[in-house]
């Protein structure tokens, strides 16, 4: 339980370390981030997952797991670069208060849907209930920063976006990809001769660091938003895009070891359930460090209030969906 709240605070604070990079395009942010994530799950994987020579350790598991979950994992890995993207993009077009909820609400519940049929762990109704009450959670977050920016002026806020076809499809898109590169993980972590939780986590984020000479490529060469970006611009970057780039996929990639050996014991439906609880802890950063909610209307703090009871909610029935028989 422990190492699942840590996922869910490590993977609602990476993004600060972006938000601290000025004037830098997030394409180039995000090669930092890719080698970040990987570079620690090596780094885990031969230090927490390697405190034994059993058949459980690292590399042992690696040379006797099967290609096919091998293969598996490189996929999801891929398949995560890809929706982390374009979510990216999509809070770009449509702003946070349409594309966050959207993407995030269809992600958990792919996600942990999937993920269970794969591994049935937990019990189902709970497990159901908590993840409707994420969902409710995810929504009451957006209509917070939608009110934020209804009615706002240039001493209380930004004034709102208008959504795109363009904007709404990617968001949606992006929600059912991320929603799908954890029952990879489900399937590698219990078919055949299974990856343990270390493994999985380097070859996932393997897949995710080489699929960016696709996705990131493509990306730079024809963004979604803004004007394309050469690869030269990235040598040419500041070093503290780098260093933040570099933190911001350490603190990600810490949090998905975590939840990957969480899901160990859980099944990974309820680890994933519980570590997308991470829009609670982004929002907490918002109001607390960056401000967002600085003279923002009574409507929009109740919103955040009654969003901050339902991941809490949701939190307790994913938790007792683990130990109710």
């Amino acid at each position: 339980m422990v190492m699942m709240i840590a996922t869910a605070i490590c993977w609602g604070s990476w993004a600060n370390t972006f938000k601290g990079v000025k004037n830098y395009r997030f394409e180039l942010f995000y090669w930092d981030y890719a080698i970040g994530i990987f570079l620690v799950s090596v780094v885990l994987a031969f230090t927490m997952g390697s405190t034994g020579n059993d058949a459980s350790s690292f590399l042992n598991n690696v040379h006797a797991a099967d290609a096919e979950n091998i293969v598996s994992v490189l996929i999801g890995g891929a398949v995560f670069n890809l929706a982390n993207l374009l979510l990216v993009a999509a809070i770009d077009m449509a702003g946070l208060a349409i594309a966050f909820p959207v993407s995030i609400g269809i992600a958990l519940v792919v996600g942990v849907i999937t993920a269970y049929l794969q591994q049935p762990k937990g019990n189902a109704v709970l497990l159901a209930a908590g993840v409707a009450c994420a969902v409710i959670a995810v929504v009451l977050d957006g209509r917070a920063y939608g009110t934020l920016g209804r009615g706002s002026d240039s001493n209380t806020g930004p004034a709102p976006r208008v959504s795109s076809r363009k904007s709404i499809v990617t968001c949606v898109v992006s929600g059912v990809l991320m929603g799908l590169w954890s029952p990879f993980v489900a399937h590698a972590m219990s078919h055949g001769n299974t990856l343990g939780p270390y493994s999985v986590a380097v070859f996932l984020t393997l897949g995710a660091l080489l699929s960016c000479f696709i996705w990131n490529l493509y990306f730079m060469k024809k963004p979604l938003v803004g004007e394309p970006v050469n690869f030269g611009e990235f040598f040419r970057g500041p070093a503290s895009g780098h260093v933040l780039g570099l933190l911001g996929g350490a603190i990600w990639g810490t949090g998905t070891v975590f939840n990957l050996v969480a899901a160990n014991y859980t099944g990974v439906a309820i680890s994933y359930a519980i570590g997308q609880s991470a829009p609670m802890v982004a929002a907490l950063w918002g109001v607390f460090a960056w401000k967002e909610f600085a003279g923002a209307k009574p409507q929009a703090k109740t919103y955040l209030g009654l969003m901050f009871v339902f991941y809490l909610l949701a939190i307790l029935l994913v938790a007792k969906a683990n130990t109710a028989n």
